[in-house]
C-alpha cells in the first residue's frame, strides 16, 4: 500500500516494467545504424538486409495473441520471464554467426521471445494503475521507451564501429531483467473468470468494436511509417545523401526519441485541451510534414528537423492510442486486446521493412516519400470516421 501512496514514477512495479521496455525497444534500434556495414561486408542488398527486421517481428504476429491469453489465463510473470529468457539468448547468439541465413534464424526466434513484451508490460501498468494514474504511468512508459529510442541507436552506432556483430550482444542485458522480474515484481494477476469459450467470446466482443479497430488501425499504420521510413529507409538515405557513418546515423535517428519525449511528456498537458481524436489525426499531419521535408535531399538541418517531427508525433500518438485501448479493456480481457494491438504493432514491424524495400528498389526515394504520404492521408481519413472524440479520456 505505502508503494500505491507515492508519486506514479517512484513506483518501484514501474521500474521494473521500464526495465522490460528498454529491453523490447532493443531488438530493432541497437542494429539498424549497422544496416549498412551488414550489407558491404556480406554483399546483401539493402532489402535482404531488411529481413533483419521482418524476420524479428514476424512472431509477434502470430504468437502475441496466444501469449495474450496465457497471460490472462496464467498469470503475467509466468509469461514474461521464459520471454525475457528467449530473447537474451538467441540475440546474443546472433553475435557469433557469419551465415545470414542462420542469423535469420536466430532473428527469428529472438523475436519470438520479443512477441510478449511490448504488450504486456502496457498490460500490466493497466492492473497496476487505475484512472489518472494509469495515464501518467502510460506516458511515462512511453517516455522511457523513448529514451531507449534514443539511446540504443548511439549505442548500437559505435559498437558497430568495431565490428557489425557487436549490437547483437546488448541482448545478453534480458537476462538481470528476466531475473529482477522474478525477484522484483509484485503485480497483481488475473483470475480464471468462466470457461475458455465465455472467455474468448467476451474478448471477440471488445475487439471487434468500431473504434477499437479504428485505433488498431492506427497503430499499424504508425508502425509501418516507423519502421519502414525510420528505420529501414533513413539509414540508407543518410548513408547515400550525407555520407553518414553508422554512429553519425544513429545520432542523427536519435533525434527522433529526443522529439518523441517532448511529445509524450507534454501528452497530459495536450489532453487538457485536445481530445484524443485531435491529438491522433495531429500525429500523422505531423509525419506527412516530416516525410516532405525530409525529401528535401542535400539540406542536413532540415533532415535533422524532419527526423525530430517524426519522433514527435510518435511522442503524441502511439501512448494516446495505448492508453485508449487499455481503458476500453477490461482486466480478465486486457492481456487478449492488448496483444492483439501487438500483433497489429508487429504486423505494421513487419509490412514497414518488406514495403520499403519493394518501393525503395522499385521506384527509389521519391517512392518511399510519396507512399508514405499517401498511406497516412488514408489513415487520417479512418480515424476522421471511425472514432468520436468522446472515446475516452487521456
Amino acid at each position: 500500500m505505502k508503494d500505491r501512496q507515492r508519486p506514479v514514477y517512484l513506483n518501484s512495479n514501474l521500474h521494473i516494467i521500464f526495465t522490460v521496455t528498454l529491453i523490447a525497444v532493443m531488438g530493432v534500434s541497437s542494429i539498424t545504424p549497422a544496416f549498412p556495414r551488414i550489407s558491404d561486408e556480406l554483399g546483401m542488398s539493402s532489402k535482404e538486409v531488411n529481413m533483419l527486421i521482418v524476420f524479428f517481428t514476424m512472431p509477434g504476429i502470430f504468437l502475441s495473441p496466444f501469449l495474450g491469453i496465457l497471460a490472462d489465463r496464467f498469470g503475467r510473470k509466468k509469461v514474461l520471464v521464459p520471454s525475457l529468457l528467449v530473447f537474451a539468448l538467441c540475440g546474443t547468439a546472433c553475435a557469433f554467426v557469419n551465415d545470414f541465413t542462420t542469423l535469420l534464424v536466430l532473428r527469428f526466434f529472438q523475436g519470438s521471445g520479443a512477441a510478449s513484451l511490448s504488450s504486456l508490460n502496457q498490460t500490466i501498468i493497466g492492473d497496476l494503475f487505475p484512472g489518472e494514474e494509469r495515464v501518467s504511468a502510460m506516458g511515462l512508459n512511453s517516455t522511457i521507451l523513448s529514451l531507449g529510442t534514443m539511446i540504443y541507436p548511439s549505442i548500437g552506432g559505435a559498437i558497430a564501429l568495431l565490428g557489425w556483430h557487436y549490437p547483437f550482444m546488448l541482448s545478453a542485458l534480458a537476462l538481470p531483467v528476466a531475473i529482477l522480474v522474478i525477484a522484483g515484481l509484485k503485480n497483481p494477476e488475473p483470475e480464471k473468470n468462466g470457461n475458455m469459450s465465455d472467455y474468448l467470446k467476451s474478448s471477440y466482443a471488445i475487439i471487434v468494436k468500431k473504434e477499437l479497430l479504428a485505433l488498431y488501425f492506427a497503430t499499424f499504420s504508425a508502425f509501418v511509417l516507423l519502421y519502414g521510413v525510420m528505420l529501414a529507409f533513413f539509414p540508407y538515405f543518410m548513408k547515400d545523401i550525407f555520407n553518414a557513418t553508422p554512429l553519425e546515423i544513429g545520432l542523427i535517428t536519435s533525434t527522433a526519441s529526443i522529439g518523441s519525449i517532448l511529445g509524450s511528456v507534454n501528452l497530459g498537458r495536450l489532453s487538457a485541451h485536445f481530445s484524443s481524436k485531435k491529438l491522433m489525426i495531429t500525429g500523422f499531419f505531423l509525419y506527412i510534414l516530416s516525410l516532405n521535408i525530409s525529401s528535401m535531399n542535400g539540406h542536413m538541418a532540415f533532415f535533422i528537423i524532419a527526423v525530430f517531427l517524426f519522433g514527435f508525433a510518435n511522442g503524441i500518438l502511439i501512448p494516446n492510442i495505448q492508453t485508449q485501448i487499455s481503458i476500453i479493456s477490461p482486466a480478465e480481457n486486457r492481456g487478449a486486446v492488448m496483444s492483439f494491438n501487438s500483433t497489429v504493432l508487429r504486423l505494421g514491424q513487419t509490412a514497414g521493412p518488406f514495403l520499403s524495400g519493394i518501393i525503395l528498389t522499385t521506384y527509389g526515394s521519391r517512392g518511399i516519400f510519396i507512399s508514405g504520404t499517401v498511406f497516412a492521408i488514408a489513415t487520417i481519413l479512418i480515424l476522421q470516421t471511425a472514432v468520436h472524440k468522446h472515446s475516452g479520456r487521456i
